[in-house]
């Protein structure tokens, strides 16, 4: 990891963080001998925490026929994994937003990241049928880097985004930031995560979205985000045609177990969940 790369994210720790209600949740979670009623017990010392996670919790992305009115029912039912999982998906989109930049509006950007966590979502439940909220998590996630980059290094970061419209090569958006830059980011957002203990799982899909191949411990789970990443583009241009978007390496597909009659599906799936999604995450 490059020295430019510590001294942004050293910058960027004086602005933004997580609460410490998630840090102790991502302590606890990790912790063999805490229960669920630690768990539990963390998550009400923060009400505007509580409150996402009810919130999350009962919305139509889950279905559950009954009220989830307490953070120990939100335990029980959804499990302590999928609780950390969607407090920090919460806490993230509030943290992030934090963060003011003059190239992107939030609205596309968090619109983008939704349907990428959506898309990954459907995915996970196609291939490995685990791990469905995780993934979810990291798709909405795995572009965090660039909110970071658009706001330290906003002339570096519009001249990357010109070169991704106006260059003669077609570049994608890490290439041009790698040329432009020195470094993408995927690089920025994985190191951010490892610097807030995200789960090793979140860490590897942000970082290497692009490239899954380069995952260490979590593979499919990242070739799933990096499939999603691209189908929720084609899922905003409202095309199914795989040259409109990102280029989906061969790997992915082979990791996966998947191939590209998935692609209809799941910007269907997706599309018919975005607007309670955008309802949960999107602050107006």
């Amino acid at each position: 990891m490059s020295e430019q790369i510590q001294d942004i994210l050293d910058d960027v720790e004086h602005l933004v963080s997580l609460p410490a209600a998630c840090v102790r949740l991502n302590e606890l979670i990790d912790d063999p001998t805490s229960s669920a009623d630690d768990i539990s017990r963390v998550i009400n010392q923060d009400v505007a925490l509580t409150a996402r996670l009810l919130r999350v919790a009962n919305s139509p992305l889950y279905g559950f026929s009954t009220q989830i009115d307490t953070v120990s029912r939100a335990v029980t039912v959804l499990g302590t994994q999928q609780v950390r999982d969607l407090s920090l998906a919460t806490a993230a989109v509030k943290t992030f937003n934090g963060i003011p930049n003059n190239l992107v509006s939030m609205e596309s950007f968090w619109e983008h990241s939704i349907l990428c966590a959506l898309c990954a979502r459907h995915l996970a439940m196609e291939c490995i049928k685990r791990q469905r909220e995780a993934v979810f998590v990291a798709g909405l996630l795995h572009d965090i880097g660039q909110l970071v980059l658009y706001h330290l290094l906003p002339d570096l970061s519009r001249q990357a985004l010109e070169a991704c419209l106006d260059g003669p090569n077609e570049l994608e958006s890490q290439e041009a930031e790698r040329d432009i830059i020195g470094f993408d980011h995927a690089e920025v957002g994985g190191e951010l995560a490892h610097r807030w203990s995200l789960p090793t799982l979140t860490q590897e899909c942000i970082a290497y979205h692009h490239n899954p191949e380069e995952a260490k411990q979590n593979r499919v789970e990242t070739a799933v985000v990096h499939i999603a990443n691209s189908i929720a583009t084609l899922a905003e241009l409202n095309t199914t045609e795989l040259d409109n978007a990102p280029r989906i390496h061969d790997i992915a597909w082979e990791l996966t177990g998947l191939d590209e009659s998935v692609i209809e599906p799941t910007i269907a799936s997706a599309l018919a969940q975005i607007g309670s999604a955008r309802a949960l995450f999107i602050e107006k």
